[in-house]
């Protein structure tokens, strides 16, 4: 799958006018399949199949060691031809199970093969959505950000992933949309000194003519209005 966009990508680069401005985007195709059910249906059939194969490799492996822990008991009453003939018999085994591992979990091997073959719509699918969105946003080249194309800093603006999705009818319906408003909130201002002053000024006046004069504190004579 990496190494169809690396090629996709890098033919654009070869056919793409030089004397213009290139437009450039850039997609993800890792997260794509990742919402796509065909693949992860072709995921869960290889995951079956790689079970039931190792499954295999481990009861044949089960055999060897048996075969081994027999020789192991019985080597001291063994004769050097029935040694030799046991021995031969373990040889062979071990080979035939490096075989089959091989075949089945090698390079190109029957796991490979057949992740190719479960792989393939899904990545049709996919390049078709491609070429429709790089033919509406005119784009001249289109990279793949899960390849093995290094890339150091991707900006937001040219990820066209999520428009692949739509192709697919897989978009997201929160991404490329403005975000929602939120209540707008008033906040009132702090109170600058003066204004705090004037305040308590005007408070305690109001707590004076309210509650009347000051009580004299007990055992204070209070002078009359007759003179001395």
């Amino acid at each position: 799958m990496k190494r169809f966009f690396c090629a996709f990508a890098f033919l654009g680069l070869l056919t793409a006018g030089p004397a213009q401005a290139q437009r450039l985007g850039y997609i993800d195709t890792e997260f794509i399949m990742s919402k796509m059910p065909e693949y992860a249906q072709a995921q869960t059939e290889l995951n079956k199949l790689s079970d039931t194969w190792q499954k295999e490799i481990e009861a044949q492996q089960k055999d060897i060691d048996k075969m081994y822990r027999t020789y192991q008991a019985e080597e001291v009453v063994l004769t050097e031809p029935m040694k030799k003939k046991r021995q031969d018999e373990m040889l062979k085994k071990e080979q035939e199970l490096k075989a089959y591992r091989t075949k089945q979990f090698g390079y190109e091997g029957q796991i490979f093969k057949k992740r190719q073959e479960l792989n393939k719509p899904v990545q049709d699918k996919i390049f078709e959505a491609v070429e429709k969105v790089v033919k509406a946003k005119k784009l001249d080249i289109v990279l793949d950000k899960a390849s093995d194309l290094t890339m150091i800093y991707t900006n937001p603006t040219f990820d066209y992933t999520e428009y692949v999705l739509e192709e697919l009818g897989l978009a997201s319906p929160d991404r490329n949309q403005p975000g929602p408003k939120g209540p707008v909130r008033t906040v009132t201002p702090p109170k600058t000194p003066a204004a705090n002053a004037a305040t308590k000024a005007t408070t305690d006046s109001q707590f004076e003519s309210d509650s009347g004069p000051p009580e004299a504190p007990a055992g204070t004579k209070t002078r009359t209005g007759t003179k001395p």
